[in-house]
């Protein structure tokens, strides 16, 4: 009887596996879109739960049907501008030309990066002339939720037009303004979902891979891989499975459906308050799903790139308080 086989296990999309650089992720490619908007926000992973949703849809199978539906509440509270960053294009790519900061900032951002005594650059200084885009730099207020950090973070999103004086007219308004969720963001909506997974730390290549144990008879180890390929050229391919990190790797889920989106904490909030997170004081959002990253880290989400796909209306007949993950 021969050795059953099987395919390769541990896909060589994401390659090198290695520990992200910090907590929460940063976005690189943005939606392209005339809408004059924030394409990005950020909350913190509270924990999952599960709803009862009449399927709307009329082609389904269950159409007019309550399904079971496993979903993910993420707290965001209020963010607020660092700085508006201006961008220019050369002949090496675009660059960073110079930030002009928020003059009203809180004391917190303090603990995240050291701030100039003297600062006097000016909006009314910047000429528009060779700006290639304008994007904003904010920061995140921990201090408003019950996460004991008191460290914001800060990075950039995006702002949806194609206008640069748009853009800055729309950077000068929010100045003064804390950045809501439920200004830019609606139930029904595909979204990007932005996060650092869960670390691992050194695995080998049984658990990292999924191959095979080795048979007793064999000479070598046994959660080990049996070759590690040819004699020459000498040098091991990143095909062959070996020990390494594992986990603690920025990802991107496309096209996850946001379900609602409210600051009713009651009908949410079980009677001890969600496990491992504690209890909501802010907006909160409902994805569709599972997302990356454990408990209180940062996730970041923006307006779908690939969105390809009709969202049906949303009713919710039922949600579970109780403590599931």
């Amino acid at each position: 009887m021969g050795r059953a086989s099987k395919p390769r296990a541990g896909s060589l999309q994401y390659w090198p596996r290695k520990r992200a650089r910090r907590y929460y992720p940063r976005i690189r490619s943005w939606k392209r879109t005339n809408e004059l908007k924030l394409l990005g926000f950020c909350g913190y992973k509270v924990g999952m739960t599960h709803l009862l949703v009449k399927d709307s849809n009329p082609h389904s199978a269950t159409k007019e049907e309550q399904i079971f539906t496993p979903v993910t509440i993420i707290e965001c509270p209020p963010l607020k501008i660092y700085s508006i960053r201006f961008y220019k294009k050369d002949d090496y790519g675009i660059k960073a030309l110079t930030d002009i900061l928020n003059p009203k900032l809180d004391k917190e951002i303090s603990r995240k990066i050291k701030l100039p005594k003297k600062y006097n650059k000016k909006l009314e200084d910047i000429k528009l002339d060779g700006i290639h885009d304008i994007k904003l730099v904010v920061y995140t207020q921990p201090k408003l939720t019950k996460l004991e950090k008191k460290k914001p973070e800060i990075f950039e999103i995006s702002i949806g037009s194609n206008s640069i004086n748009e853009k800055l007219d729309f950077a000068k308004s929010l100045l003064d303004k804390e950045i809501k969720l439920s200004d830019y963001f609606k139930p029904g909506q595909f979204i990007d979902v932005h996060a650092v997974t869960k670390g691992k730390g050194l695995q080998g290549p049984v658990k990292r891979f999924g191959i095979q144990l080795k048979s007793h008879k064999s000479e070598k180890k046994r959660r080990a891989p049996a070759n590690l390929g040819s004699w020459h050229p000498a040098k091991v391919s990143f095909r062959v499975p070996q020990k390494g990190q594992m986990g603690l790797h920025t990802r991107t889920m496309y096209n996850n459906l946001i379900l609602d989106i409210s600051n009713d904490l009651k009908k949410i909030t079980p009677k001890s308050g969600f496990k491992h997170y504690g209890i909501l004081k802010n907006d909160y959002l409902i994805i569709k799903g599972s997302i990356p990253g454990p408990h209180k880290r940062l996730i970041r989400f923006s307006d779908s790139i690939r969105s390809f796909r009709k969202s049906h209306p949303i009713n919710i007949a039922y949600i579970s308080v109780k403590n599931e993950s």
